[in-house]
């Protein structure tokens, strides 16, 4: 066996970069939060060739003294903690005292640095297989000016696992830009190849703040999203949430921060879910900007060398603060808060000569999504639409008929008889507006077309109202608060459906019995591998029970805790609700119409239907006059 020997310091530096420095935007990460660290109010970060030929950040913060240079350039050597209790509440970016040791292992790199109280600027360079530092005067304002050039120069291996530049320079771009979103007090430059793509000044107020959220995110986002700060047991969040209606393809716009820092974490994306759950159409995703404050105590931040994972100490705290704070939001959204993102979605489209409408006030939906959409809504529509097709939960929606309507007792159109399809164009007289009163913002309905359009006019335009979808979304929130007013009721089973689980599973079912027994189930270990459950829901009674209680274990492995029944009951009374909604061909009258369009006004999540589907969408009077070339 080979004798054990101690690693070279510069070997020892390279194995730790490994973890530190996957690619030019990871060392670009450590230098902008060292910037930040030391108080840097203005940051300019020089690029070429994506970072391989070249990374410069200069920075205004308090500098470092000439006797402490060679050390800046060491392994585990640090400014920022001291001691163990530092540790435990960490309020810096770094901490870890071996991202300039890293770097420097991998490259050539040369920090320049001065002081207030210094006169003249140093620079420190290392070089050689020992890692010797030399130190040698230089000319440098107040700040800190580190160079990194020719990245894995010594390296091949890694350097051969690089992109293009032009890939390596966008992972550059967005890390400067959630650097940037994490700290509005300081500006920042962003070059590449002598050309500016990012100038950032410092953002001293909310109009400021909005403004840069609008540069790194885009101007639509911010147009459509909500403001929201909440504080709650030592917790606070704020920033930015954007409307269901204003969905992505995929997580690109979502932006966490913890006290400052970027993070990634389960916990948090699973709150956020959870709050757009039915909102959202099919696997689109929300986008937002948030920013929470906690105890620095209460997180434990010396997760992973590179620093994007947490810990919380509390978690279920915080992710119950997180979802209610969200829910909150999306719930108090009305009409209005579309009409704004309507509007400059309306201005945006003149802007490129786009006369397309946007779906549900303001979503930036694809013509495939819009066409699954209409395929969907067909789908409960009768016959004539879909060829009768019904949801493949239709057996449990009349199962549970008399149950929602009770819930449902009086519930406007679903309750009334539907009187004989007229496909054609149904015409009345709005209610205008009596004397003093202001507008509703969906405005007065004036006619119905084809059975299944409202159409209304407001001081903005006109509004196109989808009928079904969104008498579903009022029928639906009636449901859900009716059912919370009741609580949810089990039913003993008459016999007990046998479980074969795993040891872990059967032994978080004993220990959460508690847990599941506030969710309607009444789950019993009755041997080293096999569960029995006794109670269910009663309104989840002809659901698949062994599939049900196997979600929820594994829900509390993964997070700590289970929305499933909550999930699967609101699924259910989303289908109730769809089918005890106004149907297709159902001929309204102005003011049942009426009658919708103040109903959705005063309804959580109004703009979408349970699916996620727009409910209305607004065509601005300056859209209809571009169509019909008025005023040229």
């Amino acid at each position: 066996m080979p004798a054990i020997r101690l690693l070279p310091p510069r070997l020892a530096n390279q194995i730790a970069a490994g973890e530190v420095v996957e690619r030019p935007a990871s060392v670009v990460k450590e230098l902008v939060e060292n910037a930040l660290d030391a108080g840097a109010r203005r940051i300019d970060i020089d690029i070429e060739q994506g970072g391989v030929k070249l990374i410069r950040v200069r920075d205004d913060g308090y500098g470092i003294g000439e006797a402490d240079l060679p050390l800046a350039l060491s392994r585990h050597a640090t400014s920022k903690i001291e001691s163990l209790d530092d540790l435990e509440a960490v309020a810096s970016l770094g901490f870890r005292g071996e991202a300039l040791a890293s770097v420097s292992s991998v490259s050539r790199l040369s920090l320049t640095s001065r002081t207030e109280a210094q006169e003249a600027a140093s620079r420190v360079e290392v070089e050689g297989r020992d890692m010797d530092a030399r130190i040698s005067p230089a000319a440098h304002p107040v700040g800190t000016t580190v160079e990194v050039r020719d990245l894995f120069f010594n390296t091949p291996a890694r350097r051969k696992f690089l992109r293009t530049e032009k890939t390596e320079f966008n992972h550059v771009d967005e890390c400067v830009r959630r650097q940037a979103l994490s700290r509005f007090d300081a500006g920042f430059t962003l070059r590449h190849n002598q050309r500016v793509i990012q100038s950032l000044r410092p953002a001293a107020d909310s109009l400021d703040r909005e403004r840069r959220i609008g540069a790194l995110c885009g101007q639509q986002f911010i147009d459509n999203a909500v403001v929201i700060d909440a504080e709650a047991t030592g917790l606070r969040l704020w920033g930015w949430v954007a409307l269901p209606t204003f969905s992505r393809s995929q997580s690109d716009l979502q932006y966490f921060f913890v006290n400052g820092r970027v993070i990634r974490d389960r916990l948090v994306a699973h709150a956020v879910r959870q709050a757009y759950r039915d909102v959202l159409y099919n696997n689109r995703h929300p986008a937002f900007v948030l920013y929470l404050e906690v105890d620095p105590a209460s997180v434990d931040v010396n997760v992973h060398p590179t620093k994007h994972e947490v810990r919380f100490r509390d978690g279920r705290l915080v992710h119950d603060f997180i979802f209610r704070t969200l829910h909150k939001a999306l719930a108090d959204v009305r009409p209005d808060d579309h009409l704004r993102g309507a509007a400059a979605q309306s201005a945006l489209r003149e802007e490129v000569g786009n006369p397309g409408v946007a779906g549900g006030g303001t979503a930036p939906i694809t013509d495939q999504t819009l066409s699954r959409s209409w395929g969907e809504t067909a789908s409960v529509f009768p016959a004539q639409a879909n060829g009768g097709h019904q949801p493949s939960q239709d057996w449990q929606a009349r199962d549970q008929m008399g149950f929602y309507q009770s819930l449902n007792e009086g519930g406007g159109l679903a309750g009334r008889e539907q009187s004989a399809p007229d496909p054609g164009l149904a015409m009345g007289q709005p209610t205008p507006p009596a004397d003093g009163e202001a507008e509703p913002p969906l405005g007065y309905a004036i006619a119905q077309l084809h059975g299944i359009y409202i159409l209304a006019q407001s001081r903005q335009g006109m509004i196109v109202v989808d009928m079904h979808a969104a008498h579903e979304r009022i029928t639906y929130e009636r449901m859900k608060r009716a059912l919370a007013a009741q609580d949810l009721k089990s039913q003993p089973l008459l016999v007990p459906v046998s479980l074969a689980v795993s040891q872990k599973e059967a032994a978080l079912a004993e220990t959460h019995g508690s847990d599941l027994q506030q969710l309607g189930l009444q789950v019993e270990r009755i041997g080293p591998e096999t569960l029995a459950i006794r109670q269910v829901p009663a309104l989840l009674r002809g659901a698949d029970t062994e599939q049900l209680v196997r979600d929820v274990l594994a829900d509390l492995i993964e997070n700590g805790q289970s929305d499933r029944v909550e999930a699967v009951t609101h699924e259910l009374l989303g289908t109730m609700a769809c089918h005890g909604s106004v149907r297709a061909n159902r001929q309204l009258t102005i003011p049942e119409m009426n009658t919708l369009l103040r109903d959705m006004e005063a309804t959580e999540r109004s703009g979408q239907c349970n699916h996620g589907r727009p409910t209305w969408t607004l065509v601005t009077l300056s859209e209809l006059d571009k169509l019909f070339l008025r005023g040229r």
